[in-house]
């Protein structure tokens, strides 16, 4: 990777990660690591441009299938490409057809563009996502290996311990909090050769862990308000994205907000 590469323009795909849940703003709408990442491209730039075509709950047939052919026709410097996990987090998954279904992305975007960047997304510790767990490093396995393959830059959140921290995930324990965000920001950043603002990777400062009942009451709070009703879209097949458009669909000019800092 060239060290402080210069890029014109951003094009962002995948699901709620990428849309930026739960970096909630004042307006009700979220931010994001994407968001920033934009922002902190439009300083160097005076003519960037950003799209995120990304929407929650959307499976990776999806991503390959709708938004994928929209990024590659924008010929972007810069794709993100972050899916499969929602697929891997349902009750029956075909890790084949997830596989197939990432080559058919990657190998759209890969030409289409001046970097292809991808992820092994974090995982937050606890029992939920321990069930998971070996579904979501075979999708890590198969995006080492398509990285490696496309000469994609592939940004290896997962291994970075700090992301595991409960602290980093907002209560429904399904999204990054703001600081997460911010810290993906950072990673993507530093994978395009840009120069470091802080260490991504610094562990939280200790923190007095909760008493036992504190803790079985959260457990209660979490289970009846976000894990039962995202059990019950996966069994019938619904999606919190459904009928809802990408938060900025087209590859326009980008000015950065006061909100969009990463401070």
């Amino acid at each position: 990777m060239e060290m402080n590469a210069s890029y014109t323009s951003f094009v962002a795909i995948g699901d709620s990660f990428t849309e930026g849940m739960s970096d909630l703003l004042p307006d009700g709408s979220y931010r994001g690591w994407a968001d920033l990442l934009a922002a902190r491209l439009a300083t160097r730039e005076p003519d960037f441009r950003y799209a995120n075509l990304a929407v929650r709950g959307k499976l990776i047939g999806q991503i390959a299938g709708e938004q994928a052919p929209m990024a590659a026709a924008m010929g972007a410097d810069v794709v993100t490409l972050v899916g499969g996990l929602n697929d891997a987090l349902r009750p029956k998954v075909d890790m084949g057809r997830v596989r197939g279904h990432l080559e058919e992305a990657v190998e759209l975007l890969a030409p289409s563009c001046k970097t292809l960047v991808l992820m092994r997304s974090p995982g937050r510790n606890g029992p939920v996502m321990d069930r998971f767990r070996p579904r979501m490093e075979e999708l890590f396995a198969i995006l080492d290996e398509l990285a490696t393959r496309h000469d994609a830059l592939l940004v290896d959140l997962y291994g970075a311990p700090v992301l595991a921290d409960p602290r980093m995930w907002d209560v429904d324990r399904l999204h990054l909090t703001a600081e997460g965000h911010r810290r993906v920001a950072e990673a993507v950043w530093q994978s395009l050769g840009l120069p470091p603002e802080d260490e991504w990777r610094a562990d939280l400062a200790p923190s007095t862990a909760a008493s036992w009942p504190a803790r079985r009451t959260e457990d209660l709070r979490f289970a009846r308000q976000h894990l039962l009703p995202w059990i019950g879209r996966r069994l019938t097949g619904r999606s919190s994205g459904d009928g809802r458009a990408a938060k900025r669909g087209e590859l326009l000019p980008y000015t950065p907000s006061a909100t969009d800092r990463l401070s």
